[in-house]
């Protein structure tokens, strides 16, 4: 009869589709068909689906993004999480399965003459011996193993998501220090270029102070701009080499280890031609932070069927086969052989209040995980919206101050001209050349801007990242 029982559960169960708890169901997003501020496309567009560093056309920065998705310690940890989410989700599935073991044991007892009295030692003594092999399975009637494999699948798509993500923001990260240090490197020439021009004005000055045509006033107001401008100098090579040491760490090196190739200046890279964005679905389609608030949302739903499956029983098939005898030649002969088949029904239906509790729990969450997922969305939108019209402004920008910083090289040229045949003021030839100062450097500074605010538009897109992962070091690698 217990066979029959078995037999009926058994395909019971196989036959069985049911899961408590909601299905998942992928939230509808309203987004616009096209971005507010993107740019008409044209043939010099670029797309991003292809890796963004290649577009600013430097070796060098290349050659740092591939070793930084090669060693950066952030995203070991990412990967790490990832496998370990992994591993996590092969443990569920294996709840699917029977769970067998192999069990084997021998006893000797002795009874003492007290107990026995008259009885020789070896007729005192008894001997026993067992082997066998059990199995337990768990009939998933109501869902419950079911929704946590279904939990486990969507929280290691959520760490792999994490792990683009991480790739996305440490290469991103990896180009912006560049286009920065870059920038310091050609703001430190502006720098430098109009301190020598002042130092020559102030020997200009001081020879006419020596032959009498000029007062110690203009000396010493010549001097004061010059040191002025001196002094924008250390800050700014405190800054370059910050921006040494960060690139350095970010690519798994220690700070110190790329002073010696960064430290030669070299020219920034040219802003990429008009980035063409795609539609606000493909952006979402791309994000991976998007793909992972998708993925927490679809395992709190998950989770909601679990704590609703501990409403109902839990029903365990069990069986034993095994072999007992008195000696242990004696195992597995005819006689010898032991069986079980057992079911069990586990069901706390005065715990109730707790279960439906932690029902509660789960539904709150996945409340929450939904907010999250709508909020990321927004994010990815506002991200591409903000960037598209940042670039677009810099562009304008950087067009404004190339034409003012040429000016005022021609003006600052051109006072010193007329100061030199005595046409002009040496207050008026100094404020020139304040002027240009002012000009170039932010001239120098839009520039790295506008390369900068290219490198976060492609953040926002986040498309055409690689999906290369970091080389994982072995025990061997460490000895």
């Amino acid at each position: 009869m217990v066979s029959r029982l078995a037999i009926t559960v058994l395909a019971t169960a196989l036959l069985s589709a049911c899961a408590v708890g909601p299905d998942f169901v992928k939230p509808d997003v309203a987004a616009s068909a096209v971005f507010a501020r993107a740019p008409e496309a044209s043939a010099a567009s670029v797309s991003a689906d292809a890796p963004f560093w290649e577009a600013f056309g430097d070796p060098v920065l290349s050659s740092l993004v591939t070793d930084a998705l090669r060693a950066n310690h952030d995203l070991r940890i990412a990967l790490a999480r990832r496998d370990q989410a992994e591993a996590l989700l092969r443990g569920a599935r294996f709840d699917r399965l029977p769970t067998i073991t192999a069990d084997a044991q021998g006893s000797e007892a002795r009874a003492s003459a007290d107990q026995r009295p008259g009885s020789a030692r070896e007729d005192r003594t008894s001997r026993s011996y067992e082997a066998g092999i059990t199995a337990s399975w768990e009939l998933d009637l109501f869902g419950r193993i079911r929704r946590s494999v279904e939990a486990g699948t969507a929280s290691a798509e959520a760490s792999a998501a994490d792990l683009r993500a991480a790739q996305v923001a440490v290469t991103g990260d990896v180009a912006s220090a560049y286009i920065e240090l870059r920038g310091l490197q050609e703001r430190l020439r502006v720098a430098r270029a109009n301190r020598d021009n002042q130092q020559r004005t102030l020997d200009l000055v001081q020879a006419r102070l020596d032959a009498g045509s000029a007062s110690e006033f203009d000396a010493t107001r010549a001097r004061a701009q010059r040191e002025a401008t001196a002094a924008r100098i250390p800050a700014l090579e405190a800054a370059e080499a910050l921006a040494m040491h960060r690139i350095a760490v970010l690519t798994g090196r220690t700070p110190d280890a790329l002073i010696a190739m960064l430290s030669q200046p070299a020219p920034l890279p040219a802003l990429p031609a008009r980035i063409e964005p795609g539609t606000p679905a493909d952006v979402l389609r791309n994000r991976p932070d998007v793909a992972a608030a998708e993925a927490r949302l679809h395992a709190a739903t998950a989770r909601i069927g679990i704590a609703t499956a501990d409403l109902f029983p839990r029903i365990t098939l069990g069986g034993l086969l095994g072999s007992q005898a008195g000696a242990a030649s004696a195992l597995f002969e005819r006689d010898g052989e032991t069986g079980l088949v057992a079911l069990g029904i586990d069901w706390s239906f005065l715990d109730v209040g707790r279960v439906r509790a932690r029902i509660a729990e789960s539904g709150a969450a996945g409340d929450a995980a939904l907010a999250q997922y709508q909020q990321s969305v927004l994010r990815a939108l506002q991200d591409t919206e903000d960037a598209l019209v940042r670039l677009d402004r810099v562009r304008q920008e950087d067009a404004f101050l190339q034409r003012a910083a040429l000016d005022s090289t021609r003006a600052a040229d051109l006072a010193r001209l007329r100061y030199q045949a005595g046409a002009t003021g040496l207050f008026e030839m100094l404020d020139v050349e304040r002027g240009q100062l002012q000009a170039e450097d932010a001239f120098a500074d839009v520039r790295a801007r506008g390369a900068l605010n290219a490198i976060a538009l492609y953040k926002a897109l986040a498309g055409g990242w690689p999906q290369s992962l970091p080389v994982r070091e072995s025990v061997a690698d460490r000895r």
